[in-house]
């Protein structure tokens, strides 16, 4: 199955602005309350503000043109303005407060959904994204999100509300200098309607260079002693170099179409303007309107009316990259693994512990790794893979630990589809120890006890005592300050061989009745491999052995040889047949 992101993403069908925004509101459809409240102490911030030149503009015609200097009608209607815009401040802060909260809980909510996401998903989806370009999408993605919602979007609805307000008021005044005044208006929708999928665009490929330009760095920082060892601190410097003019590029693309909207409203806001003025004062001359209703009240919501335009011609742009990143962000939640369940079917008699019936297996659609793959491993025995290099070792281990499901055909644990099992069943069963083994930053016990849950209650000395007990003492007594070694995720805090020790521990403590070896002594020295290979005979007759190894050594001993090469698994007989059949397998790879 096809997890590429960026793939999925050029291949999927444009979807529109609004269609994105309503399958976001759906995620946070939980905050419905909180955001119907910021809307109306918006609609009343921006009604009350809507007032304000009106009643200005009549005070003026009524109190001191026609009433010649009335002032106690001036400070009533001063009074009454007083209070509305303490309403609208008090209007405003519930607003800006419960906007805020919405926005951290949205991030809050977003991140966790992706995160929960990412947990279901397949081995083949890590193998597919670069894991900066994913973290860009939890971290930077939905900070984008955060940031239109927690600071812009009520600006935003609000600019819409001031501006339908205005432009009713502008009509309800005199229909015919308010039909004027919003002629640029038009002109502003049809630009906006035009230019906003370019817009949209230009901000997606930005926040992809940006996911990116993260891969790259991330990779230079994990394979540092690498480039150091290579002396090739210029070939990783070229890398970042592309990936730093490419996020360029399309942050300055990205820059001039969030900012090609701002010059062009401000030039159309100018025009109504100079069509208040202009066509104001003839009306005025006809006597069709009073002087202060145009200087005051229809100068005022016109602009009213196109100053919200000025701002949302900002947090449009902010909306569209909202919505790219949204964009980036919903392409992962909507995938769903390919490792499928099966109802739970009732075990056949007499079966072996696990059994490939007819496999198929390719990691991609169009290229197939595995043919027709059928063997049985019998419980408590020892089976040996072996193989050239890129035979298909590591795959089929892959299978039999259920990271991949086949194409064709089923992988049977006790004589049931492994497919119908529940995971934590699974994992509970099925050990794998992998050559280059993975620590979390804490301490040897945290990583002991990583997925194990048995031992999670045990004070450290009750813990070594199991260790102890299931033959791993000596393991733990290569570690400085034993079950308190420091560890840390990618650092040199221990060494790549006591790694390999911890994973060890890790898998026989959680006493797995098949447990897979791919090259586990890789990394260890033979002294260290030989009491592994004690540890390993003392496990219980029950426990069934899987080891991939290239050392002769480590699989003279198996009750059981499988060649893998091509994609065929062959039972290979005795060690000799094996070297034989190696051999041969080298000569025409």
């Amino acid at each position: 199955m096809n997890y590429n992101l960026n793939d999925l993403q050029a291949k999927a069908p444009r979807s529109s602005t609004w269609s994105s925004l309503k399958k976001l509101l759906e995620l946070i459809s939980h905050e419905k309350r909180n955001l119907w409240l910021a809307l109306t102490a918006i609609l009343i911030t921006s009604g009350i503000n809507l007032c304000g030149p009106l009643i200005i503009g009549e005070t003026i015609d009524k109190y001191i043109f026609v009433a010649h200097k009335n002032y106690q009608g001036v400070l009533v209607n001063c009074g009454i303005l007083f209070c509305l815009y303490l309403v609208s401040f008090a209007s405003s802060y519930v607003q800006t407060l419960v906007m805020g909260g919405v926005g951290q809980r949205m991030l809050f909510t977003l991140r966790n959904a992706i995160f929960n996401k990412l947990q279901i998903l397949p081995v083949g989806f890590f193998n597919q994204n670069k894991a900066g370009d994913l973290i860009s999408r939890v971290n930077n993605d939905t900070d984008k999100l955060n940031q239109f919602f927690s600071q812009q979007l009520m600006q935003f609805i609000g600019s819409i509300a001031t501006m339908t307000g205005a432009g009713i008021f502008l009509l309800s005044v005199n229909i015919k200098l308010g039909s004027a005044t919003l002629i640029p208006a038009v002109l502003i929708l049809l630009f906006t309607s035009i230019t906003s999928a370019w817009v949209k665009t230009k901000n997606a490929k930005n926040l992809k260079s940006v996911g990116g330009m993260s891969a790259e760095i991330q990779e230079s920082l994990n394979n540092f002693r690498v480039i150091i060892a290579f002396n090739r601190r210029d070939y990783f410097r070229k890398r970042f170099d592309e990936a730093n003019r490419e996020n360029y590029k399309t942050a300055i693309a990205a820059g001039v179409a969030n900012n090609s909207y701002v010059p062009v409203y401000a030039l159309l806001s100018s025009f109504a303007q100079i069509i208040v003025f202009a066509y104001g004062i003839y009306l005025f001359s006809k006597g069709e309107i009073g002087i202060g209703l145009v200087t005051v009240s229809f100068v005022s919501y016109a602009n009213n009316f196109y100053n919200p335009l000025r701002q949302l011609a900002a947090l449009w742009t902010g909306f569209q990259t909202a919505m790219a990143g949204w964009d980036r962000i919903a392409h992962i939640l909507a995938l769903n693994t390919d490792l499928l369940s099966l109802p739970e079917t009732a075990p056949e008699d007499n079966a072996p512990l696990l059994e490939f019936r007819n496999v198929y297996f390719g990691y991609t659609d169009d290229k197939e790794i595995l043919h027709n793959i059928n063997f049985k491993l019998e419980q408590g025995k020892t089976y040996a893979l072996v193989g050239p290099t890129g035979g298909g070792k590591t795959t089929t281990a892959s299978l039999i630990a259920r990271l991949y499901d086949p194409r064709k055909g089923a992988v049977l644990l006790n004589g049931a589809d492994i497919r119908s099992f529940d995971p934590v069943e699974g994992t509970r069963k099925i050990g794998f120890i992998l050559q280059e083994p993975f620590l979390f930053t804490g301490t040897v016990r945290e990583n002991i006890l990583y997925g194990n849950e048995l031992y999670v209650s045990h004070t450290n000395e009750q813990l070594e005592q199991v260790i102890r007990e299931a033959n791993l003492g000596t393991l733990l007594a290569s570690f400085e300050n034993g079950l308190d070694t420091k560890v840390t995720s990618g650092g040199d805090s221990i060494s790549l061989g006591q790694k390999q020790l911890v994973a060890f521990m890790r898998a026989v403590l959680r006493k797995p009745e098949l447990l897979i070896l791919d090259e586990a002594t890789a990394n260890i020295d033979t002294i260290t491999e030989k009491l592994l290979g004690d540890i390993l005979n003392k496990l219980p007759e029950t426990t069934t052995r899987v080891i991939i190894a290239h050392r002769l050594n480590t699989i003279e001993n198996a009750d059981e040889i499988f060649f893998v090469n091509s994609g065929e698994v062959t039972r290979a007989g005795s060690l000799d047949d094996a070297m034989r059949m190696l051999l041969k397998g080298k000569r025409t790879s």
